[in-house]
């Protein structure tokens, strides 16, 4: 046999742990991931903003589906859903939420603007990005309403940003966004083709392919039901959350330009982005009468470089007869006034479906007590934000969804110097799972010793091709 021949076959088997190291690790950083859970911030055009809320359009705009306020002037989408391939670089996101303008109001009560912009989706794909929008619009002169799904908004400015081998969450901020032919259309003609938007930042969240469920016997003891018992008497709920905003009018003045300030939630108090959930809902129901008398954990408090520092807590519903009040402990000025009645609110149908009774943003008005909790910002009577009421009379219900920020969820986003400035974060979490950028350095780092150590022998396999053998 040949000398060189044993030098071979160590380089075959090298080049094969080699290939059986490496493919592995690739196929697992090319698997596609899922979006589950984010939001967008974008202001669509911060002058449009004034121009329609100022004294020529004399107009307003409202939000719809969920969308909230964040800082002075931009919008908050959220729940975000869509996937991402790490390998490509391949990303698509859509948003929940919509933005409705209205201005130049006619005589006969309709607006002569009159514009919806909603379910935001940006597509990322080969190093080019698009922000699409469900669009429905007044053409401006005609009066033509045109609606139109999805629509090419805008194109994103994405040079220098790499998106590949992002791990979770994947995010974008300040993104340069310019308005398209086909968006300038859908516009209804109030700017032309190639006009800068506002910069667009969104968070998301993505989860990797969902692993088989391995086969296992069931716990639950023969002859015997597992299904929990419902709560048709009066008497304790299984769980129940309420939903409140505050008023969107104060959670953009505390994050504004004149505040310059935040809230901050604890004891487990949710931010929806539109609202806050004040979860774990204990105390009494009864069906029939449709009375509630429940508290529930969570806190949120607001602060502003004005000196404003007020905090709410151990909020309180009282339900019956069709009214109910919202009670808080309200700490202000270093001093606590401990079950405060907020706000009231009508309630006409809170009766029990499937387990789970719901009162959906029901109108609220300010009290005269929930008045001085706010100093002298509103008065007795102020409409404040709707508040929002589930309780579960079956432990297998579940709880209306709360609108998803994804992870990471902070009340003010991150200042920009300018929309041309852009950053991205791919990835921006703390810790890294099995599919982000670090895996993939440490496969590729053990593949390189084995590579080397390949080249290595077939160095000197092509060496000791080229001697001649001593006993021949």
């Amino acid at each position: 046999m040949p000398p060189f021949r044993p030098a071979r076959a160590l380089a075959v088997a090298l080049l094969a742990v080699l290939l059986g190291a490496l493919l592995p690790a690739t196929a697992a950083q090319a698997a596609s991931r899922t979006v589950q859970g984010g939001r967008l911030d974008w202001g669509i055009k911060s002058s449009f903003q004034s121009y329609v809320t100022g004294p020529i359009a004399q107009g307003s705009w409202g939000l719809t589906g969920g969308a909230a306020t964040v800082g002075a002037s931009q919008f908050r989408f959220h729940s975000a859903t869509g996937s991402y391939d790490p390998a490509s670089g391949t990303f698509r996101a859509g948003f929940s939420g919509g933005v409705h303008f209205t201005g130049h109001k006619k005589s006969d009560g309709s607006y002569e603007l009159d514009l919806t912009i909603s379910r935001p989706t940006v597509r990322i794909q080969g190093g080019s990005g698009t922000l699409y929008a469900d669009m429905v619009s007044r053409e401006r002169g005609s009066g033509r309403v045109t609606s139109a799904a999805q629509v090419p908004l805008a194109t994103l400015g994405l040079s220098g940003i790499d998106m590949r081998g992002g791990s979770t969450p994947i995010a974008l901020t300040n993104i340069p966004a310019t308005l398209t032919a086909q968006g300038a259309k859908s516009f209804a003609g109030y700017y032309t083709a190639g006009t800068p938007l506002d910069p667009i930042s969104l968070s998301v969240d993505t989860m990797g392919p969902a692993a088989k469920p391995s086969p296992s016997k069931s716990s639950a003891t023969p002859g015997r039901s597992a299904a929990p018992k419902k709560r048709t008497a009066t008497g304790p709920f299984e769980d129940g959350a309420v939903d409140w905003g505050v008023r969107r009018t104060f959670r953009e003045y505390v994050t504004g330009s004149i505040g310059k300030g935040e809230w901050t939630l604890a004891d487990g108090a949710q931010d929806g982005g539109a609202l806050f959930r004040f979860p774990k809902g204990q105390g009494t129901y009864d069906p029939e009468k449709q009375s509630l008398a429940a508290t529930f954990a969570g806190s949120v408090r607001f602060t502003a470089a004005d000196g404003l520092d007020l905090k709410l807590s151990r909020f309180a519903v009282a339900l019956k007869a069709g009214k109910g009040t919202l009670r808080a402990d309200v700490l202000s000025d270093g001093a606590t006034t401990k079950a405060v009645p907020l706000v009231t609110f009508t309630a006409k149908d809170f009766a029990p479906k499937d387990g789970l009774a719901v009162l959906t943003e029901a109108p609220a008005t300010l009290t005269a007590d929930g008045a001085k909790a706010f100093g002298t910002l509103y008065k007795a009577g102020t409409a404040m934000d709707p508040v929002s009421l589930a309780v579960a009379t079956d432990a297998k219900a579940k709880l209306p969804a709360l609108p998803d920020l994804g992870s990471d969820a902070t009340a003010t986003p991150e200042p920009s110097s300018s929309p041309a400035t852009k950053t991205a974060a791919v990835p921006t979490a703390a810790e890294a799972d099995d599919d982000s950028r670090t895996g993939l350095y440490l496969t590729l780092g053990g593949a390189g010793v084995l590579a080397a150590a390949a080249v290595a022998v077939l160095m000197l396999v092509r060496r000791n091709r080229a001697k001649p053998d001593a006993s021949s």
